[in-house]
C-alpha cells in the first residue's frame, strides 16, 4: 500500500469522524453519552432523620475524638431560607445545636428582630458537624469529609436562598477561593457539585455575608450585613 495515500485517507477519515461528532453534539444526539457522570451524594437515599443518625455516629475524621456533640442542624425542614455557618463552637458542642452562643444570639436577633421571622421558620446548619479543637479553622480534608452531610441537607430541605455566614461556608458553596469581603452583597449561583434539585424547584441562590462572630469583633459591619439581609427578604418576597 502506498504510504502517502494511506496517510491521506487516514487524515480524511479522522476529519470526517470529528465533523460528524461535532454535528451530533450540536444537535444534542450524543450529549448524554459524552457527558461526565454526575457526582452524587453518598447519602442520596437518606432522609433527614437517617442522615442525622448517621452523622451522630460519624467517625470519618479525627474531630469525633474531641467532640461532645454532633451539631447536625435545626429548624424548619421545609424552609425557604437556610443559614449555613462554619463549624460549631464551644456552646454548640455542649448543647448539640448550631448558633446558640454569643454569635448565635446575634443571628437570632437578625432573624427575629430584623427579618421579623421566627428562628424556627428557617433552617440553620454548619459546614462541619463537629467542633474543631480550640475553634481553629476547618481543615480542607475535614470539609471534604463532612460536606456531603450538608449537601444532602440542602437537597432535602430545598431552600430558595442560602445565607452563607463567613468565608468557609461561602467558599464551599461557591467552589471559590475569593474572600467574603468581595463575595458578600450579591447573589451567586450555588456551585455544590452534584446537588440534585426537585424538578419543580430551582437551585438555591447563595447570599454570602459576614459571620455573626465577625460582627461581634467588628460592630460597624452590621450595617453591611443588614443590607445583604434586606436583599434576601426582597428575593423571598418575590416568590
Amino acid at each position: 500500500m502506498d504510504t502517502d495515500n494511506f496517510r491521506k485517507e487516514y487524515i480524511e477519515l479522522v476529519a470526517s469522524v470529528r465533523e460528524y461528532m461535532e454535528e451530533q453534539l450540536q444537535l444534542g444526539f450524543i450529549e448524554a453519552e459524552l457527558r461526565e457522570p454526575e457526582q452524587q451524594s453518598p447519602y442520596a437515599d437518606f432522609d433527614l432523620p437517617a442522615l442525622a443518625t448517621d452523622a451522630g455516629n460519624c467517625t470519618k475524621c479525627p474531630l469525633h475524638e474531641t467532640r461532645n456533640s454532633v451539631v447536625f442542624g435545626v429548624g424548619n425542614t421545609n424552609a425557604d431560607l437556610m443559614f449555613i455557618g462554619e463549624a460549631p463552637g464551644a456552646d454548640e458542642d455542649r448543647q448539640g445545636e448550631p448558633f446558640v452562643g454569643r454569635a448565635g444570639q446575634l443571628l437570632t436577633q437578625i432573624i427575629e428582630s430584623g427579618m421579623k421571622l421566627k428562628r424556627a421558620d428557617v433552617y440553620i446548619a454548619n459546614v462541619l458537624k463537629c467542633r474543631p479543637p480550640g475553634n481553629r479553622n476547618p481543615e480542607a480534608d475535614e470539609v471534604a469529609t463532612c460536606s456531603p452531610y450538608l449537601m444532602r441537607q440542602i437537597e432535602l430541605i430545598q431552600p430558595k436562598v442560602i445565607v452563607a455566614l463567613g468565608s468557609f461556608a461561602a467558599r464551599m458553596l461557591l467552589d471559590t477561593k475569593i474572600g467574603i469581603t468581595k463575595l458578600r452583597g450579591e447573589f451567586h449561583e450555588c456551585k455544590v457539585a452534584g446537588l440534585h434539585v426537585l424538578p419543580h424547584k430551582k437551585p438555591p441562590v447563595i447570599m454570602p455575608t459576614y459571620h455573626p462572630a465577625y460582627l461581634l469583633r467588628n460592630p460597624n459591619a452590621k450595617r453591611e450585613v443588614w443590607e445583604d439581609i434586606k436583599k434576601v427578604l426582597t428575593f423571598l418576597a418575590q416568590g
